[in-house]
């Protein structure tokens, strides 16, 4: 064992009748990648949320090299030796890139009550640079950044302190291959000047090949913790839920003939400096995946199908020629579509969680002209139970609830709209092993029932285990189509990725 750099002790929060955390104490050594897995809800976010200030906890302590810590926000939690990268956007819209990183931290750059805007800017640059991010510019507004680019800035902001604790809670899900590979480099330079990560993740190959030890905690108790060497994918899900679970993730048909029916086409369609020329057809009962790495506008696809495009060129059209060119024509014409950016796209945030199901289904909901608010929640509450979403009840708000049951919400949406045809953008991105299955199974469930799905997914292993159909785009055009067969391989795809 090395030695301790942290201890949480008897930690202990609740969220009104949630007992979130209970009695929870760890210790984190110095020289460490100690990753924390669990199912969505478990309490691994809402711990390390107590330890950088985002939450305050109702007992309990941390202890950080001997010295009890405890912090109101994340900038107290910083000074503090402290930081966070978290899951979804921590980046505040509106501000440079420069702001962003010294967000809290402004006096370093301030004299007299003035504050020398170059010098920030060219530390900030600095740091860009170092880090190997050069093609970020400080100076520029953060919003003129896509969703990764975001991500790496706030890897910046949260280390370039030399912090003695950095959490890293869900990042990997918002990265592509290469934001990944950045991420693990920070990760591992923390670890080996003597500092410790705390790892959040749901990919267990991930949490293995990269974590020296691993904790396990199921509704807000921890269970336990075992070394890498120790570890299996199998051992870290049976002590995540309890008991043994298959590897049945995927589909296990093959040769299926899917049908010769259309249901969307797009054609020629162009998103400038994201997609060019791009043509495909969707058929009935049909999982289309595309796939590539981040930058190749896959992400981008999913908007323009849907009509969020702002400079789509080309067309969409349904399989009987109906246009498709706003949001309203898709609902209208049941389509869906869930983001990656969910809280930015797929949820509103400050609702509660039976106001974001009901929404695109308020027109279906109405009796005689009127919505009746028991016909909402009972709605509401069908759907959400029926992804298995941890809350306290349907009038929670969304903000307080983990990633993984954010995503479940944003699906419990569209599940209860009945959709044809759904475009589904990393739809297990943040999701335990368990839901991750069941939403497998929901998809293949649709699929039998003649309802036509786009997957646009990061996760080969994913888009070899569900699509009838894959397509692999790069550079903004497809780059190679594949049918599903047992013998395509990973390798396979990712010839035509790079």
């Amino acid at each position: 064992m090395g030695e301790i750099l942290l201890r949480a002790e008897n930690i202990d929060k609740h969220f009104g009748i949630t007992h979130a955390l209970d009695n929870v104490s760890f210790t984190f050594n110095k020289g460490e990648i100690h990753a924390l897995i669990g199912e969505n809800g478990s309490g691994k976010s809402t711990l390390t949320s107590c330890l950088t200030g985002i939450y305050q906890k109702d007992s309990g302590k941390f202890i950080l090299e001997g010295k009890e810590i405890t912090a109101t926000n994340q900038v107290e939690a910083n000074h503090q030796g402290v930081a966070i990268i978290v899951q979804e956007i921590g980046t505040l819209s509106g501000l440079t890139v420069a702001e962003n990183i010294f967000l809290g931290n402004e006096d370093q750059f301030t004299k007299c009550g003035i504050k020398n805007t170059a010098a920030m800017n060219k530390k900030a640059q600095e740091y860009l640079d170092s880090y190997g991010f050069n093609y970020i510019d400080a100076t520029k507004v953060i919003d003129d950044y896509n969703f990764e680019d975001r991500k790496l800035v706030e890897i910046v902001k949260s280390t370039y302190f030399n912090p003695k604790v950095l959490v890293v809670d869900e990042t990997t899900t918002a990265l592509g291959q290469k934001g990944r590979e950045e991420l693990f480099k920070v990760m591992h330079k923390v670890r080996d000047t003597g500092n410790c990560v705390i790892f959040i993740s749901h990919d267990l190959e991930e949490v293995i090949e990269q974590s020296d030890n691993i904790s396990v905690l199921r509704d807000g108790v921890k269970i336990g913790s075992i070394t890498k060497e120790e570890a299996t994918p199998d051992r870290l899900k049976a002590l995540m839920v309890g008991r043994e679970i298959g590897d049945s993730y995927y589909r296990t048909d093959y040769g299926e003939k899917v049908s010769d029916e259309v249901v969307l086409s797009a054609k020629n369609v162009t998103v400038k400096g994201q997609i060019e020329n791009l043509n495909l057809d969707l058929h009935k009962g049909e999982i289309l995946g595309i796939g590539g790495l981040s930058e190749c506008g896959m992400h981008e696809v999913g908007k323009a199908l849907f009509g969020a495009s702002y400079f789509r060129q080309g067309s969409v059209t349904l399989g009987d020629g109906t246009p498709i060119n706003s949001i309203p024509d898709a609902i209208k014409h049941s389509i869906a579509y869930a983001s990656k950016d969910r809280d930015n796209e797929s949820l509103v945030i400050n609702d509660t969680i039976g106001d974001n199901i009901c929404l695109p289904s308020l027109e279906d909901l109405k009796t005689h002209g009127f919505l009746r608010a028991k016909t909402m929640n009972e709605f509401a509450n069908k759907f959400a139970k029926q992804m298995s979403t941890k809350m306290t009840g349907v009038d929670q708000f969304v903000s307080a609830l983990s990633g993984g049951n954010k995503q479940k919400v944003v699906l419990a949406r569209w599940v209860g709209k009945d959709s044809d045809l759904i475009i589904l953008d990393s739809p297990t991105r943040g999701i335990d092993v368990k839901v991750k299955a069941d939403i497998y199974a929901m998809m293949d469930d649709m699929r039998k029932r003649g309802k036509s799905i786009i997957m646009i997914s990061e996760e080969i292993m994913e888009l070899l285990g569900m699509a009838d159909r894959i397509l692999i785009m790069k550079d903004g055009k497809i780059n190679g189509e594949f049918l599903r067969s047992p013998d395509l391989k990973d390798t396979d795809l990712i010839d035509n990725m790079i």
